[in-house]
């Protein structure tokens, strides 16, 4: 018989660097999840990643006290402010800049996120990337 799905959340925690403070450990506990398995089984999936990148994960929590969990790329902002080499975007995107990345470096944000991304190939996930730089005040040049 098939598990009954009690809830889902969404957590954004560091690849590798779960552990059972918070703000993991209270949001896992209050719903009867192993704080100590999830745990072991996110750094386990993210030992690949590179380490303290943000890592947004859907977890699916059940009657019996399992759980399942999907793990997604880190934000587009994220891998934008370490091309460009910032600590965070424009305050008025609109009117200044914070700084500048490449159409080389979009097209890698842009494959490097495309499983998460709405669009069907590299040409439509680059604009959606192009969206976010300009929403933090990056420009793209050449």
């Amino acid at each position: 018989m098939a598990k009954k799905l009690v809830g889902k959340m969404k957590l954004q925690v560091k690849a590798g660097q779960a552990n059972p403070s918070p703000p993991v450990g209270p949001a896992l506990g209050q719903r009867g999840i192993n704080i100590m398995e999830f745990c072991k089984a996110f750094n386990a999936k993210t030992q690949d990643m590179e380490p303290g990148a943000p890592c947004p994960t859907v977890i699916s929590y059940y009657q019996d006290k399992s759980f399942t969990m999907e793990i997604k790329t880190p934000p587009a902002s994220y891998y934008l402010k370490k091309a460009a080499k910032l600590k965070s975007g424009a305050k008025t995107p609109s009117r200044e800049t914070a700084g500048y990345v490449t159409t080389k470096q979009v097209r890698e944000i842009a494959e490097a996120k495309m499983k998460d991304l709405s669009a069907t190939d590299v040409e439509a996930a680059m604009k959606i990337i192009l969206g976010s730089a300009r929403s933090m005040g990056i420009e793209v040049k050449g």
